[in-house]
């Protein structure tokens, strides 16, 4: 199946994080390859918690779009010194117009098409000769007689003439590369003058005293069973590839790029093959628009969150699994059945912890402590209306297992949250924020919280400022800030001046003012967002 990916929403809050990581180790346990990711920052909350109970944080997921390396794209490559003969045999073989070419280190020189090749054999140089022996030997079925060097580089010359010509008229030197049958005056004269390489057709034979003397000049010597005709026709594709390359700076990407800007990009500049390298820039093989349609979606599990506005980007590309949560259900489409849990409980790590109990897994002592800290935050201490029986259950069950008190702990980690010393306004706002629409109206309501409201020291007037910012810039009817004191049991609410009359119809206050308490609002879910909604409905 290849690993799965398992995240709450994108303002990762305690039940959020840890009913991820809980849920990953039960999937792992259950033999699915999963990996617990956040989408955004983690509170000071969330990291007491995890720190409590040595719990690595999760490695943070930009989007689940669909990247090329999650397409079959062609992972061949050739490298610059192949031969013309072995490359084309390759594309021919595999059916392909092209392949990318890299160095030693495998880093692309470019790009060589049957086009390269076919350019090659009208307009190319074919009395050069740029190769290594090995490729020679390769491409003309030869057999080694001698050879001192590695690279073969010179002019080809054949023995075309009849001797006494050849020899009266024809100038060798160590660049030569000679085509020749069993004339032995003229292989004489070659081996005396120290040419770079003989090559013998038709199986012919060289004597003894004359291959003496090019031992002694460093004669390179290849013997083929093909007459000259057919050698002279095979020879030249023996030289290196990099020598025909003419796209040697072609369009690239990276492996981790979207494929939609593939699409888009292919689409504008029409080429064929595109080659695909890797953040080293080591070159992987190459993909082209055909390909794009043999891939594989990244696979996710959703928790704490059913709505697509709240989740990941590129969520439309990527195959969700499964949706375990608590909130209200406003699910998105999808292209075949998944499993979907959805309990009206005070935590998804209640949900979770029946799924522990219901394969009858063991739950380690640190997955016990942070799926109850996720518990105690959602739910208050147990305190909020969302709270059931079940989530009262599950606290007694996993403070047994993590062996703490979860009051004394739950107090210690709420003081740990709800500290703002050195946070920006902004970061105070949108710590743990949700937005909801309602018709054409939409809102942004941020909740904090705290033991002493007292000691928040927060600047009042310079939130006002900043929530009708937010309204003006983002045309939300209602931005405000919750700021819930989970001893006293209720919420100070400041807010825009522009949802004035809206909030107070939605708690029934003649005249609100900022940083008015609520007694026994504590709840977003149940207490705050419905209520707001029924105003706005009204509208």
């Amino acid at each position: 199946m290849g690993k799965v990916y398992i995240f709450g929403h994108k303002k990762p809050d305690t039940d959020s994080v840890t009913a991820a990581i809980s849920l990953s180790y039960l999937k792992n346990k259950l033999g699915i390859n999963s990996e617990a990711k956040v989408l955004g920052r983690l509170n000071n909350e969330t990291k007491y918690a995890l720190k409590f109970f040595n719990v690595k944080y999760p490695e943070y997921l930009n989007d689940v779009k669909t990247q090329i390396k999650d397409v079959n794209y062609i992972k061949k490559t050739i490298k610059e010194r192949e031969s013309i003969k072995n490359c084309y045999d390759i594309l021919r073989k595999d059916k392909l117009s092209g392949l990318p070419v890299v160095d030693n280190h495998n880093k692309l020189t470019g790009i060589i098409t049957l086009n390269d090749i076919s350019s090659y054999f009208i307009d190319g140089d074919f009395k050069k000769l740029n190769t290594s022996y090995d490729n020679l030997l390769n491409v003309i079925n030869g057999e080694c007689v001698l050879k001192f060097d590695k690279e073969i580089t010179g002019n080809i010359l054949v023995a075309s003439y009849k001797s006494t010509t050849f020899l009266n008229n024809i100038e060798l030197n160590n660049n030569t590369i000679l085509i020749v049958g069993d004339r032995h005056s003229i292989i004489e004269y070659a081996v005396t003058v120290g040419i770079k390489m003989i090559i013998l057709v038709g199986n012919g034979d060289i004597h003894d005293n004359h291959l003496e003397l090019a031992k002694q000049n460093k004669v390179n010597i290849i013997r083929t069973i093909y007459d000259t005709f057919d050698t002279v026709k095979k020879v030249n594709l023996s030289n290196y590839i990099k020598d025909i390359i003419i796209t040697k700076h072609p369009v690239i990407f990276n492996e981790s790029d979207y494929l939609s800007d593939f699409i888009e990009i292919s689409n504008q500049t029409k080429h064929t093959n595109y080659p695909i390298v890797d953040n080293k820039n080591n070159c992987l093989g190459f993909i082209r628009l055909v390909d794009v349609n043999d891939k594989t979606k990244k696979k996710v599990i959703l928790v704490d969150h059913n709505e697509i506005n709240q989740s990941i980007d590129g969520l439309e590309e990527a195959e969700v699994l499964e949706v375990i949560d608590h909130h209200k259900l406003d699910a998105f489409k999808t292209s075949s059945p998944i499993n979907f849990r959805i309990m009206s409980v005070g935590s998804t790590n209640t949900i979770i912890h029946k799924m522990y109990e219901e394969n009858n897994i063991t739950i380690p002592k640190s997955i016990a402590g942070i799926m109850l800290s996720g518990i105690i935050s959602d739910t208050l201490f147990l305190k909020s209306p969302t709270t059931t029986q079940i989530d009262r259950q599950a606290v007694f069950h996993l403070s047994k297992i993590a062996d703490i008190d979860y009051r004394e702990f739950g107090l210690n980690m709420f003081r740990a949250g709800s500290s703002i010393k050195g946070k920006s306004l902004e970061e105070v706002l949108y710590s743990d924020y949700k937005v909801f629409k309602v018709g054409s109206n939409e809102c942004g309501i941020g909740q904090i919280f705290t033991t002493d409201y007292s000691s928040l020291k927060l600047n009042v007037d310079k939130m006002i400022e900043l929530l009708n910012q937010v309204s003006i810039n983002s045309d939300y009817e209602v931005v405000c800030l919750f700021i819930t004191d989970v001893m006293r049991e209720g919420s100070y609410i400041i807010f825009n001046d522009k949802s004035k009359t809206i909030l107070e119809d939605s708690f029934d206050i003649e005249s609100l003012e900022q940083c008015t308490y609520l007694d026994g609002i504590v709840s977003r879910k149940k207490q705050i967002i419905p209520y707001i909604i029924e105003v706005l409905e009204r509208k």
